[in-house]
């Protein structure tokens, strides 16, 4: 099947009027959706127009600027994610809203108890096992105190790391 100037204008048409291309391809006879597709390509047309929209050449383009360092004092962030549409691979953005900062509830009367500072060696099984610092550092200790004999941590230490089911899906 050869593309005649007839044909091509017949295609540019029925794609800026929203046409898929397997309906360009029924139109056109003699052509698979997957031709129209590649003729699509080729020619470098925007992508196709929605129905009752407007085509991708009337949209404002997007501007892009440079990549900033994250704000981790923001609520929430809103990024554009590219997505393919079908087999006819055409861009559609769609927003997406990320949480970036949790914030958290202290109990009033907590109170935090001091580390005897061990070392990994010194730990025993009844010894509060709740690393602290930067273990690549020589400040670098786990905390020590008492602990119950059902758990690695100490009282505080295990407030921390158990926490209820409930309040994990509230801070999500």
């Amino acid at each position: 099947m050869n593309w005649t100037d007839e044909r091509v204008e017949k295609l540019k048409k029925l794609w800026s009027e929203g046409l898929s291309a397997s309906q360009i391809a029924a139109q056109l006879g003699g052509v698979s959706r997957n031709a129209v597709i590649g003729k699509v390509h080729r020619l470098s047309l925007p992508g196709r127009a929605k129905a009752g929209g407007t085509t991708a050449a009337a949209r404002p383009k997007r501007t892009t600027s440079a990549p900033r360092a994250p704000n981790y004092a923001a609520r929430a962030v809103t990024r554009t994610v590219p997505r393919t549409s079908g087999a006819t691979a055409l861009k559609e953005d769609n927003a997406l809203e990320l949480a970036v900062e949790q914030d958290f509830e202290l109990e009033a009367n907590i109170v935090v108890p001091m580390s005897r500072r061990l070392e990994l060696t010194q730990l025993t099984e009844r010894t509060c096992k709740w690393p602290i610092g930067d273990p690549l550092k020589e400040e670098f200790h786990f905390c020590g105190n008492d602990s119950p004999e059902s758990s690695p941590y100490c009282s505080y230490h295990a407030r921390l790391a158990y926490q209820p089911s409930a309040e994990r899906r509230r801070l999500r």
